[in-house]
């Protein structure tokens, strides 16, 4: 915990109470947050990231959590003796790496951020795609970014069909804070990796989430000198796509932000999650952290 004994009484009631508007203006609003990057690894992130999220239920924000988990899947790879592989951005899902990708985000990676949630005085609940049939999917069908007549078999990842809310929204109601896997379920009951960003991004979408947070380890949306954007529409990102300034794994983050943008999510950003308690700062202060994307 972070030593705040030099502020004064008053100015710590000053700084409370500036949070006032916010917490009025999103009070009963869902927020979704893609958690992953150095928040989910740094143990000192950890703590600020479920203090934030039970801060949040506790003042009436309804906070989804989704997760990603690609280096302890990797971790976990490796030990098995396997490589993973990334074809624009995504991993290729063979079956083995499918069970590894189970266990890893739907046991070790999920439980642990529960538990996180839960010791911080929240009261969080795991859940993957397949719990109350939420995340229906099929085989993704991936072209080639620069030929789009060669089609990449990049194995179980999935495209998702539709998602089915009705189990957040129960949770919700009832004061747990979800916390779901992007694992999705296909119409022979197979599993598929889906990437966290577009769980994200659709979720919001379907729970008309009033924003939606990603976490990343960077500072947001840069150009190519390296300078932040702040603001950014829809015109500007397909700029920045066909320059190549966006590119690999922001890829189907900022495809999947657009479209939360274009799709009724009132506001997309993207910040840093290396910053401390940075999803108060974005949330219950006029301070910007990182990349909002705009629908126009």
């Amino acid at each position: 915990m972070t030593d705040v004994s030099h502020i004064s009484p008053r100015d710590k009631a000053e700084i409370l109470a500036q949070a006032l508007p916010y917490i009025r203006k999103f009070h009963g609003k869902t927020m979704v947050i893609k958690y992953g990057g150095n928040a989910m690894t740094d143990p000192a992130l950890q703590a600020d990231f479920a203090e934030d999220v039970v801060l949040l239920k506790l003042v009436g924000i309804n906070p989804v959590v989704v997760h990603g988990g690609g280096p302890q899947i990797e971790t976990a790879l490796k030990r098995l003796g396997k490589k993973g592989e990334f074809i624009q951005g995504m991993r290729v899902t063979d079956a083995e790496t499918m069970e590894v990708v189970e266990w890893v985000l739907g046991g070790e990676v999920q439980q642990d951020i529960v538990g996180l949630i839960n010791q911080a005085g929240g009261k969080a609940v795991g859940l993957t795609g397949r719990d109350g049939g939420m995340i229906r999917a099929q085989k993704l069908r991936m072209l080639d970014n620069a030929d789009p007549s060669i089609e990449h078999d990049i194995g179980q990842v999935g495209d998702i069909v539709s998602i089915d809310p009705s189990v957040v929204k129960a949770l919700q109601d009832d004061a747990f804070i979800p916390v779901i896997s992007p694992i999705g379920f296909g119409d022979n009951n197979e599993s598929y990796n889906i990437n966290a960003d577009v769980v994200a991004a659709k979720l919001a979408t379907v729970l008309k989430a009033e924003k939606l947070m990603m976490l990343t380890n960077i500072s947001g949306v840069l150009d190519k000198a390296g300078k932040l954007l702040t603001d950014l529409t829809a015109r500007q990102i397909d700029a920045l796509f066909a320059d190549g300034t966006l590119s690999g794994g922001m890829l189907p983050k900022i495809a999947g932000a657009l479209d939360a943008a274009k799709s009724g999510v009132n506001s997309v950003h993207i910040i840093d999650g290396r910053v401390p308690h940075v999803l108060l700062l974005e949330i219950l202060t006029d301070q910007a952290f990182g990349t909002m994307i705009r629908s126009h």
